[in-house]
């Protein structure tokens, strides 16, 4: 299956990030929905996740808290408005939980996963925002470098799940 984002990017209040990973849609999908293996690689090193619980289904909540090298926390609250496995997700910072509204809706992460000819994943992001000043402030929290490189992490860990695969029992 080969699938990329439909969506239209909507100039000042969309940022969205397209890769070719190499890595199985299979094993990114684990990565994305098991929260052990979520805290390995959510957050943009030297941060990290200290706390990742998923309730990977429509109105089920993802809950994460990022530290900083510096001992600072980011915690947050995200809903799960689309899952369909090992193809796309859909979440968003305007529901806490319970479609309950979040004190900052903040955006709508789109993420998609498709086959590529060689047995890699065409990964594909988009985010949304209610304001063109969310977009900016995102864009200036580093939006493109620090999901690339946590992209990059997504794929090194799912490169890792591949080979412990392909390892013989003893």
């Amino acid at each position: 299956m080969t699938i990329t984002l439909a969506e239209t990017v909507r100039p000042g209040l969309d940022l969205s990030l397209s890769l070719d990973l190499q890595a199985s849609r299979t094993n990114l999908w684990r990565c994305w929905t098991e929260g052990t293996l979520l805290r390995r690689w959510f957050a943009p090193e030297p941060w990290s996740v200290t706390r990742a619980e998923l309730d990977v289904r429509p109105g089920g909540t993802m809950q994460v808290t990022m530290c900083g090298p510096e001992g600072e926390e980011n915690a947050g609250s995200s809903v799960y408005l689309e899952v369909v496995p090992e193809q796309r997700l859909v979440w968003t910072m305007a529901f806490s939980e319970a479609w309950i509204p979040s004190d900052n809706p903040f955006m709508v992460a789109i993420i998609a996963f498709g086959d590529l000819p060689d047995g890699n994943t065409r990964y594909e992001a988009l985010v949304r925002h209610w304001t063109s000043e969310a977009c900016d402030q995102h864009s200036e929290m580093g939006f493109e470098a620090g999901w690339t490189k946590c992209a990059r992490q997504l794929e090194a860990l799912a490169q890792t799940l591949a080979e412990q695969a392909d390892r013989p029992e003893s």
